[in-house]
């Protein structure tokens, strides 16, 4: 049976998947700083080597990594309720969102720090540094230097995670496209424009990502 496409359901509502695209955006945006902060106090965490701290955080990633990110934000929105923790949609995807890519994060950031020699660390010592000053100046930024490509590439996919969160009515691209498909009962062609609007996210961010390593990395690894 031939098909006949008709996109003018998708140019009539360009506005509401602009929208999307702009939420979609703010969900991610907002997630990222926050995975990065968490991963990085939890590397600092275990850089000092207490058992408990160490069991915590293993015990937190093995958990997050090892289970379906639709169950992780189900939890959140559907589960909290019965103990009286009621979340706004949006804010429930942020912080399902934060926590999945920490997971992932302080693995890839624990690899550069620890990829970091012991000869710099000595260094720093015979300077006089002080531990914070060591973990920030010769550990870190040597770290983040290092694994900063494997991180962008993770902060893209959480982007493109953010698509669940549409299962919880958060506002974002997929959830628009959702409601657009009920109105004009053009599926493919709906979904053909959400798959080219997440490509060029993607492309937007990655662009805008290497920006930042040349500016902000313009120093040597190691």
């Amino acid at each position: 049976m031939a098909y006949a496409f008709d996109f003018t359901a998708v140019v009539a509502h360009w506005r509401e998947l602009l929208r999307g695209c702009l939420l979609t955006l703010q969900l991610s945006l907002l997630a990222m700083p926050i995975t990065l902060a968490i991963a990085i106090a939890a590397v600092l965490v275990l850089q000092m080597r207490e058992n408990i701290s160490t069991w915590l955080i293993g015990t937190f990633v093995e958990i997050v990594r090892n289970t379906p990110f639709l169950v992780q934000i189900f939890f959140l929105y559907f589960g909290l309720p019965s103990i009286g923790v009621r979340l706004d949609p949006n804010i429930a995807a942020i912080i399902a969102l934060s926590l999945n890519g920490a997971a992932y994060t302080i693995e890839i950031l624990r690899a550069g720090v620890e990829a970091v020699s012991r000869g710099q660390i000595e260094a720093g010592l015979a300077l006089g540094l002080r531990p914070t000053q060591i973990f920030r100046y010769v550990v870190l930024k040597p770290a983040l230097r290092t694994v900063y490509p494997a991180m962008t590439s993770q902060f893209i996919f959480l982007m493109l995670t953010s698509s669940i969160a549409s299962s919880i009515t958060a506002t974002e691209l997929t959830h628009v496209g959702a409601e657009l498909e009920a109105v004009t009962f053009r599926s493919f062609e709906i979904y053909f424009a959400i798959a080219g609007l997440y490509l060029l996210m993607s492309f937007g961010l990655s662009k805008l990502f290497a920006l930042i390593g040349r500016v902000g990395f313009a120093y040597p690894a190691r």
